[in-house]
């Protein structure tokens, strides 16, 4: 547009602006749990057609007057009762068709949580909201496989490059734990001797003079994640890598 457009010309502008760039803005939020050595998300009952019934992932369109984080947190809340959760902002999708009802363009968030500490609510709309396994999730609504797997791709690269799943376990473990969280998230099998070397020689353990009570197998020892080495060790130039 030139410098020197007059007024009436933008007042123009804007008009075609309304008529010919109809586009909603929503948010999906794909959040992960770990329970009982499995990872898994909470999925949603779809109510739109032509997916009714099928599974998708938590998600609405965006306010005017709303950020996407906003949008995100009071999505979050009205589908499933789940507050004040820490989520990162990961993609965005755009693909033309991906919407039934028109040009919707959505922006995807995930987190990881413990599955027991947030048991979803069923909401007045009365949508099912369940947590399922990833290795039981078949086709979802809309694009959300494709949202899902960015999703999980993102989460696959941060777990190896920060410690974030130690706050998926008790606050003392074992490393057959540990070992299972990473398996689970990452969806490989990890060698038991490279891994527990690896954890061992990063030097973010504590070590604890106690182990389990009460198994049939060699009772294993004791750890918790040490977050002050850990932050120490960062500012020196650290960098984590399972």
């Amino acid at each position: 547009m030139s410098i020197n457009t007059t007024h009436e010309n933008i007042n123009t502008w804007l008009s075609h602006l309304k008529e010919d760039y109809k586009v909603a803005i929503s948010v999906d939020c794909v959040i992960f749990g770990y329970d009982n050595q499995e990872l898994k998300v909470l999925l949603l009952e779809s109510n739109m057609p032509p997916f009714e019934g099928q599974e998708s992932l938590v998600g609405d369109l965006v306010r005017p007057s709303e950020t996407l984080d906003d949008a995100a947190q009071r999505i979050l809340e009205q589908r499933t009762g789940i507050i004040n959760l820490y989520l990162e902002q990961v993609a965005t999708f755009s693909d033309i068709d991906r919407h039934p009802l028109g040009r919707v363009i959505s922006t995807a968030y995930y987190s990881l949580i413990k599955v027991q500490d947030y048991a979803p609510e069923v909401k007045p709309d009365g949508l099912k909201v369940t947590w399922k396994s990833i290795q039981d999730i078949n086709q979802l609504a809309f694009d959300h496989n494709l949202i899902l797997n960015t999703c999980l791709q993102m989460l696959q690269r941060r777990v190896r490059e920060k410690p974030i799943g130690f706050s998926l376990l008790p606050h003392k473990f074992t490393l057959k734990q540990l070992q299972s969280l990473y398996e689970a998230i990452l969806g490989i099998k990890l060698d038991k001797r490279n891994f527990r070397r690896k954890i061992k020689n990063s030097e973010i353990l504590i070590e604890h003079s106690e182990s389990q009570q009460d198994v049939r197998h060699r009772p294993a020892k004791y750890y918790s994640f040490n977050k002050e080495n850990y932050n120490r060790k960062l500012e020196a130039g650290y960098s984590f890598d399972i």
